[in-house]
């Protein structure tokens, strides 16, 4: 959750402060915190806080989006406009230098729930924004790139480095059904046929 520090003409907030950590930081999209009158003083005595807000739940809260539309709509980084958006640049360098490449869902999936609904009567279902489970799917799929890493620089013998890397490509086979959910086919999960 975010506090506005400052907005543009339209509203639209540029500078938040982290509800969690309380630090200050460029606003990059997810959930607002309404800004709480500060506590009064009258003679030395504070007057009582606020009475705290209710927490929404996680399935109701706006989610983070995965990548930033400006980062997903802007044009390619050149040297030339570098300088222009630093923000953006030192996201991608950090991006790279992790290993962790930026994903995003398919259009039509923005904004949609994933909904597990019991085939037993009477059960409640449970409700998740899609951006949510696309991001866990696109860690999983980092997570397998830096173990493929690790097994290809790692010194063991042949056969097991081809049985761990046949392990992999099945665990990217299996994933291949949430392929539908990305973009981007470069970002789609290959299996070891493909």
């Amino acid at each position: 959750m975010h506090t506005v520090v400052a907005a543009d003409a339209d509203g639209t907030p540029i500078r938040v402060v982290c509800g969690y950590c309380r630090s200050e930081h460029n606003y990059r999209g997810g959930p607002r915190v309404v800004e709480q009158p500060r506590a009064a003083t009258w003679g030395g005595s504070v007057a009582a806080p606020p009475a705290p807000q209710r927490r929404t739940t996680k399935a109701a809260r706006e989610p983070f989006p995965i990548v930033s539309d400006r980062e997903r709509i802007g044009p390619p980084m050149s040297v030339e406009n570098a300088t222009t958006d630093l923000e953006l640049l030192l996201r991608r360098v950090i991006r790279e230098e992790a290993g962790i490449t930026p994903a995003a869902p398919a259009e039509k999936w923005r904004g949609g729930s994933l909904i597990l609904r019991p085939g037993t009567p009477g059960l409640q279902e449970k409700s998740w924004p899609i951006e949510t489970f696309f991001h866990k799917i696109v860690m999983v799929r980092n997570r397998l790139r830096t173990m493929e890493q690790q097994v290809n620089a790692a010194e063991l013998p042949e056969d097991v480095k081809v049985k761990l890397q046949g392990y992999i490509s099945g665990c990217y086979g299996s994933l291949t059904s949430f392929n539908v959910l990305f973009s981007d086919e470069e970002d789609q999960f290959k299996g070891s046929g493909e």
